[in-house]
């Protein structure tokens, strides 16, 4: 899937006016952001984590070149192999040439989004694979020919209704799937067969541990531990910045992934894959192979944008974003949707390319409240309008408008006056109603809702007379 970010005006109205779209985001409002809340509330030490986590990943950033040399010695004395790929280009050639040396047809793959970010999908497609998602939502989004709606529930913007005509289209199958459980109950009995004749499996990893060359993965369903041992080769896609000092590390960081994702203390399935299948191992992959990706990552490891590289893909800002709420992840153009999306896409893609998604926040500050790893988020988003101002990429409007409030800010007298003639005509066109239908200027915000009107004096003229007041 290529980048639609540019066109991320159209996507939200597009999205806006999906009456199936928006059903669906009702029937899963605020439910992630109140089991998180409940999670959070039941473990006292929440806090104390959270400052553990942002420290354990401030300091790897810090030692990033160290501990990615440490795992790729311990993996390698392991029995398996590290491969760098500087770029999505690179990451695809070798997981394509992996393929061809195992001779395979089928691949099946966990869910991986730096595998969504490089598009190994298509790749492995055009290059004669047969690629299969086993993540539920991920199969149901790679049937609809989409990207993932969801960090962590790709399917989210699809109804029952939406996934079953999917299913009956794809499968041939005459089944009744008027359930969650028959839904569930097809999909496996579809994925069992694939599992069992996959010839290289393709997952994720939540986090590498340096000291002993692990892969730390994540899933509620099982269908990662399938993909990693049923193959002959099990191929690890992960970002640089996944490392981690030690097990220990990635202990305390998963305690805040899941209650921070879906609310639970613990996943269903957290494993750790420490190289291939040993001589007296009854079970696993001949062959070991971990893809380590940069694409950008190390240029923001040298930028005023650090920080976040310290994501771990819980999810929680987008739970909590109200742009994210009411227009849901395609709207985005790309892999990374809502707050976190609005700046790792510009810093990967490019400003020109995804230039409205750093202007896509209230800036309200909830996604940097929930994040379990402190990643100041509205204040980079700041720094991304800022750079864009900076670069002449701003709206021409926008650049005018900004412009006119800096001439009158540099002359207080004549911006009091301005503000106060102003609020004071908005009071009056309000009149008794209090609200404004239509603000010339304002049509993005009185399209859907009326503007409630100021109260007729400046904050500068309520304070001198509030301390005239006291004064008496």
């Amino acid at each position: 899937m290529r980048s639609t970010a540019h066109s991320f005006r159209n996507n939200v109205h597009a999205a806006l006016r999906d009456q199936g779209l928006q059903r669906a985001l009702h029937r899963v409002s605020g439910g992630f952001a109140d089991k998180r809340r409940a999670a959070v509330e039941a473990l006292p030490e929440f806090e104390a984590l959270r400052a553990a986590a942002r420290a354990i990943k401030d300091h790897t950033l810090a030692h990033l070149d160290e501990y990615l040399e440490c795992f790729e010695t311990q993996v390698v004395a392991g029995g398996g192999t590290v491969h760098w790929a500087a770029s999505a280009a690179a990451a695809r050639r070798i997981v394509i040439d992996l393929c061809r040396q195992s001779g395979a047809r089928r691949v099946t793959k966990g869910k991986t989004m730096v595998g969504e970010e490089i598009a190994i999908n298509r790749a492995l497609a055009e290059a004669g694979f047969e690629p299969v998602e086993t993540d539920l939502g991920e199969y149901i989004v790679q049937l609809a020919g989409e990207l993932p709606s969801h960090i962590i529930a790709p399917a989210i913007h699809k109804t029952r209704a939406d996934i079953a005509d999917l299913f009956r289209a794809h499968h041939g199958r005459q089944r009744e799937l008027d359930s969650a459980r028959a839904i569930v109950d097809e999909a496996r009995d579809v994925m069992r067969e694939r599992f069992l004749s996959a010839d290289v499996g393709i997952t994720g990893a939540n986090f590498l541990v340096a000291d002993s060359g692990s892969v730390v993965l994540v899933t509620n369903e099982g269908n990662g531990d399938l993909t990693a041992t049923l193959p002959q080769r099990h191929i690890v896609l992960a970002g640089i910045e996944k490392v981690v000092p030690t097990l220990e590390d990635a202990g305390i960081l998963l305690r805040l992934l899941a209650r921070s994702a879906t609310g639970q203390a613990f996943t269903a399935y957290t494993t750790v894959f420490t190289g291939p299948r040993r001589a007296d191992d009854r079970d696993g992959p001949a062959a070991f192979d971990v893809v380590l990706v940069d694409n950008g990552r190390s240029a923001m490891l040298g930028s005023e944008y650090r920080e976040m590289l310290r994501c771990i893909r819980c999810g929680a800002c987008l739970n909590h974003c109200p742009v994210y709420g009411a227009v849901c992840g395609h709207a985005y153009g790309w892999v990374y949707p809502g707050p976190m999306g609005s700046v790792l896409t510009p810093l990967m893609l490019g400003l020109r390319e995804a230039g409205d998604l750093p202007n896509a926040s209230t800036l309200c500050g909830r996604c940097e409240a929930v994040c379990p790893v402190s990643i100041p988020l509205p204040t980079l988003l700041r720094r991304l309008r800022g750079r864009q101002h900076a670069e002449g990429q701003a709206p021409a409007a926008s650049r005018r408008v900004l412009a006119l409030w800096a001439a009158l800010a540099r002359r207080p007298r004549l911006y009091g006056f301005v503000m106060g003639l102003g609020v004071r005509l908005l009071a009056a066109l309000a009149g008794r109603r209090g609200r404004l239908r239509r603000v010339p200027g304002a049509a993005g915000w009185t399209a859907s809702r009326d503007l409630p009107a100021p109260a007729g004096q400046t904050f500068q003229a309520a304070w001198r007379r509030q301390r005239a007041d006291h004064a008496r």
